[in-house]
Formats: structure tokens, sequence, C-alpha cells
């Protein structure tokens, strides 16, 4: 996995993923389980890697 994500996009899904992950306190029933997309955007931005960026061949990493 090449990183395909640049630094302030990683910051901005982090903060993202967090907020929406944060929706589980504040949702009731079975709603609540939407806030586990909030997941996606973390991971990625983890990784500094978005499977769907590699399979458009979109980078904005400007490390080589």
């Amino acid at each position: 996995m090449k990183a395909n994500e640049g630094s302030l996009e990683r910051i901005i899904r982090l903060i993202l993923g967090l907020i929406v992950l944060s929706l589980w306190f504040v949702l009731q029933g079975n709603a609540k389980y939407l806030a586990l997309i909030g997941l996606i955007p973390l991971i990625t931005a983890i990784l500094g890697w978005c499977p769907l960026y590699s399979i458009f061949g979109i980078n904005t990493c400007k490390r080589k």
C-alpha cells in the first residue's frame, strides 16, 4: 500500500471520522450503528491510503 493521501487531507479525514463516530453517543436505537461509517475515514487517515483513490488513480500525496 503506497500512500496516496496528502497531510492536510489526512487531518480532515481524521477529524471527520471522529465527528461521525461521536454520533454513536447522540443517536438512539439502530440509528447509532450509522456512526460506524466514521471508521472508514478514520482508518484511511491513519493508513494514509485510500482504496478508492487507488482504483481511480488519484494521488494527493506529495511524497514519492
